[in-house]
């Protein structure tokens, strides 16, 4: 009887391990694909956990489509309604007044250019992977840059409870004098219920209904236009797809400039949105030279976050990288 028991001890510890060294939460079958030159994806049992794209006929590099582990799609790229929303990305709005965010209607890009250069990309074996990348941004037609940024994109591992984190960090530096500044928003002169937004930025799935907006200091309650703005250190979105929930959060760094980021959100009917809008108040103004950095925090989970949750994690992330 002590023999058998010990043999079946045995098997379940090697059935145990074995299930835990194939993929996230213990689950199998999850591996790389990459595209020289094009796209990053972890390909798991239901297809694509996430996506980074990088091909150098983009507008953006950008991450679509990112899933929870259990299958809920979480993003869109290119709706109908605005086709330069691109998963998750990052974009300026104006750069000395010219438009680096809008498509041109007559060119098929926007007329202020964001390009990419050396990307390199590496992958570990316990599925984390790290992406680096020298961008530029410049006017349609200038040959030399007018805003440099060295950006670097670290994706976790999920853990035992779904999650996985995607850091963000961006570092900027001025080759001009240059002013970033976004559409006014509706309490400045000409300004319009739309403006404010710049910078790191989510569109949600078309299918995500019932949804919510957890703030690091509670739910998300004010809204005017289908919008909400207020400063805080965390914002989560969620929502359910098929009726199953989940959500993602984006994390603002305490070092970053005008921290806690004021918060730039639409939950309207054709549009789940919303961006840590570092410029939602004013313009940033630049000399040759000066510098600067942004860094983020987007969590992708399974259900609902609340505010205790979304201060924890908040915490952990500036403990992490101070």
């Amino acid at each position: 009887m002590n023999r058998r028991f010990g043999l079946f001890l045995l098997i379940a510890f090697v059935i145990l391990a074995s299930s835990a060294c194939r993929g996230p939460a213990g689950s199998g079958g999850w591996r790389w694909e990459r595209k020289a030159g094009s796209s990053l994806a972890l390909i798991g049992p239901g297809g694509p956990l996430w996506q980074f794209h990088y091909g150098a006929d983009g507008d953006h590099v950008h991450f679509h489509p990112l899933q929870t582990t259990d299958g809920v799609l979480l993003t869109w790229d290119s709706p109908p309604d605005h086709l330069w929303h691109h998963g998750l990305w990052f974009s300026w709005k104006y750069i000395n007044k010219v438009n680096y965010w809008e498509i041109d209607p007559k060119t098929g890009h926007p007329a202020g250019r964001t390009s990419w250069s050396n990307v390199r990309v590496s992958t570990g074996k316990n599925l984390e992977a790290r992406i680096e990348l020298d961008l530029d941004y410049r006017p349609v037609g200038e040959t030399a840059p007018i805003l440099t940024e060295k950006r670097t994109i670290e994706v976790s591992r999920p853990d035992g409870e779904g999650v996985y984190a995607i850091d963000w960090t961006g570092a900027f530096e001025s080759a001009a004098d240059i002013v970033l500044d976004r559409t006014l928003p509706p309490w400045e002169p000409g300004g319009a219920f739309n403006g404010g937004y710049a910078g790191l930025s989510l569109r949600l799935a078309e299918r995500l209904v019932d949804r919510e907006v957890m703030t690091s200091d509670g739910s998300a309650e004010t809204w005017a236009n289908d919008r909400y703005r207020g400063r805080h250190i965390a914002l989560d979105y969620s929502g359910l797809v098929d009726g199953r929930p989940g959500g993602v959060a984006i994390l603002d760094h305490p070092k970053n400039p005008r921290t806690p980021t004021p918060w730039y959100v639409i939950r309207s009917a054709p549009m789940s949105w919303f961006n840590p809008a570092v410029l939602c108040y004013e313009p940033l103004s630049l000399h040759p030279g000066e510098t600067f950095v942004l860094r983020y925090r987007v969590l992708v989970h399974p259900g609902r976050w609340d505010a205790e949750r979304l201060q924890s994690e908040a915490a952990r992330f500036a403990g992490e990288h101070q």
